[in-house]
């Protein structure tokens, strides 16, 4: 369930306020018990109500007193560092108002310009005649805005399409090596001379001149030196 978000307002009512007092008196000491423990720091609080005759303390009486005592003895300018009195949180809170209403004011008045700008665009001219120059010098600004955001916009779609082409050649590359079958087996080599020696052995078998086989390797011997002419 969503915490309800409540109002920063003086409570009216008298029981309200007492039970909301009660209350966030309680969660604070407990924060700044949390944060003494958690971080190692010295802390202490200390909160006067109309409820109560003597004002709530944490820790002690004495670790009050201790952590005071520190902050006494400190440098006047590292005491006033970050000390912050009514005027200076107004101070504070008007800049950031100022700044957040400028903040605002661009935007308006960019959005506004865009609107304008898409008006002459549909129009084919200007359909605002009352525009002072200042307007006009914005407008202006704003086009050319646009266009060298749609510009970048359109390169990186170009570089993306690049990447993605080469991604896909080289991804096709790899799939045609994998297909490719690999290359037949070399031809044995045959040497001239037992082709001859063969050739001649078979001759003379036919010819009915040799009644027995005769190994190549004698080439020296009677049988093939008849042969020979």
């Amino acid at each position: 369930m969503t915490r309800r978000k409540v109002k920063l307002a003086f409570i009216v009512n008298d029981a309200a306020r007492k039970a909301t007092y009660k209350k966030r008196k309680k969660g604070l000491l407990k924060k700044v018990a949390e944060l003494s423990t958690l971080c190692g720091i010295d802390a202490c609080a200390m909160v006067y109500g109309p409820y109560e005759l003597q004002p709530e303390i944490w820790p002690s009486p004495e670790g009050v007193q201790s952590v005071l005592s520190k902050f006494m003895a400190l440098h006047e300018f590292q005491k006033c560092k970050k000390m912050m009195n009514q005027e200076t949180f107004l101070t504070q809170s008007v800049l950031k108002a100022e700044e957040k209403l400028k903040k605002q004011r661009k935007e308006n008045r960019e959005q506004e310009m865009t609107i304008i700008m898409s008006q002459c665009l549909n129009e084919g001219r200007v359909v605002h005649d009352n525009m002072s120059t200042m307007d006009m010098s914005y407008l202006a600004w704003l086009i050319d805005h646009k266009l060298k955001d749609v510009a970048r916009r359109l390169e990186a779609w170009d570089n993306n399409d690049q990447n993605q082409i080469m991604a896909i050649q080289n991804k096709v590359q790899l799939e045609m090596a994998a297909t490719v079958p690999p290359p037949p087996p070399l031809a044995p080599s045959i040497n001239n001379d037992d082709i001859m020696q063969s050739q001649l052995l078979m001759d003379s078998m036919v010819a009915g001149n040799v009644t027995e086989t005769v190994p190549f390797g004698e080439v020296n011997s009677g049988v093939w030196s008849d042969l020979l002419p």
